[in-house]
């Protein structure tokens, strides 16, 4: 089979896979939030505000249950991400982009962040993000990481936006 130039045009080229970008930086906020905030920090675990305070060992076993579901799940996002990734690398002449890549990982991970943020801890009430500090605080904490999900929900959407007014651009300067 032979190829032209115009075959390897990024314009013209597939789309690169940003629900498996998407996916995996789904596993990777999950991740995140599970390694870092549950087990490294110590400041809650899925269910430590949900009955399940971390003051006796029947809780914590409880709480350590809950938290290997959720590092499963987690661990489910990537492994579907990777397939949809390894899918796509078989296709002839996938056109790879740095900012497609970072851009949806942002948003992946974002999207946890706010998802999580809003349904575990405001609608739910199962954990805050750091129970270490007075209960008077947690909601600067739950807000801060709200925030902080927001912040690269935004720069992922920017960052696939511009690359693909890039691709837009590039296929109205080749147009004779």
């Amino acid at each position: 089979m032979k190829h032209t130039a115009k075959s390897l045009d990024p314009s013209t080229a597939p789309h690169f896979p940003l629900s498996a970008g998407i996916l995996v930086g789904l596993g990777l906020g999950g991740f995140f939030d599970g390694i870092v905030l549950h087990q490294l920090l110590q400041w809650h675990h899925l269910l430590s505000s949900a009955g399940y305070p971390p003051t006796s060992l029947a809780n914590l076993q409880h709480n350590t249950l809950w938290d290997g579901i959720f590092h499963a799940s987690t661990y489910v996002f990537v492994l579907c991400g990777l397939v949809q990734l390894w899918r796509a690398a078989h296709r002839p002449h996938l056109y790879w982009s740095s900012r497609l890549l970072v851009g949806s990982l942002l948003v992946g991970f974002g999207l946890f962040n706010l998802v999580e943020g809003i349904l575990n801890h405001q609608i739910l009430g199962l954990h805050h993000v750091n129970e270490t500090v007075a209960p008077q605080y947690w909601i600067y904490w739950d807000l801060g990481f709200l925030l902080w999900g927001l912040l690269m929900l935004v720069s992922g959407a920017l960052l696939l936006r511009s690359r693909a007014s890039q691709l837009g651009k590039r296929e109205h300067d080749a147009t004779p």
